[in-house]
């Protein structure tokens, strides 16, 4: 199989379904997104972390896949007349959704509470997770506005969403276990 296919040189790209669309849609930025936050994720998932934190990783990673294959999909080729799915594309599920909610849970149960914003850095690897936080946020303000143009699946927006929260607070557990500094915004006075 080759990579290239010379059918994009000419600014087009094809979705799932088949149809044509230039490469700056806003779909293609939401799932170009979803992919550019993925590989971030590798990056955090190679740096000296717990295994437990890799093995969550890679899930996420999977599970980041199936949000770029939906984004991927022009809705009016994945249903055929008959209501029946033509594609087969993954979905993203309530138990996706519950598994991030209950390692926040866990990994806030050992934080101090948080009284500040709290400003990114302290180490290379909370870094990290601040800058996959950014890339998520930025998925999802994409995604909601294709969204607004041809709905997606909701549960993936909710994905995105929760996934920001896992890497706020991963970064924060992060730097408790690194003994990293947590630096808190407090505003200058003008």
């Amino acid at each position: 199989m080759k990579i290239y296919t010379k059918t994009g040189d000419k600014g087009t790209t094809a979705l799932f379904g088949g149809t044509r669309v230039p490469k700056h849609h806003i779909r293609i930025d939401s799932y170009g997104t979803v992919d550019e936050l993925n590989s971030h994720l590798g990056l955090i998932r190679d740096q000296e972390i717990d295994t437990h934190y890799k093995e969550m990783l890679m899930h996420i990673q999977d599970r980041l896949f199936t949000v770029g294959a939906i984004l991927a999909t022009d809705p009016k080729k994945a249903v055929l007349k008959s209501g029946k799915e033509r594609l087969n594309i993954p979905k993203i599920s309530e138990e996706n959704i519950e598994r991030l909610e209950q390692e926040i849970d866990n990994m806030n149960a050992d934080l101090p509470p948080m009284t500040n914003f709290v400003l990114p850095g302290g180490h290379q690897t909370v870094s990290f997770c601040h800058i996959a936080r950014c890339v998520c946020r930025r998925a999802e303000r994409l995604s909601s506005a294709l969204n607004d143009l041809e709905p997606i699946d909701p549960l993936a927006l909710t994905y995105l969403n929760r996934l920001s929260d896992y890497l706020f607070v991963l970064a924060r557990k992060l730097s408790f276990e690194l003994d990293a500094d947590e630096v808190k915004w407090i505003p200058e006075k003008q």
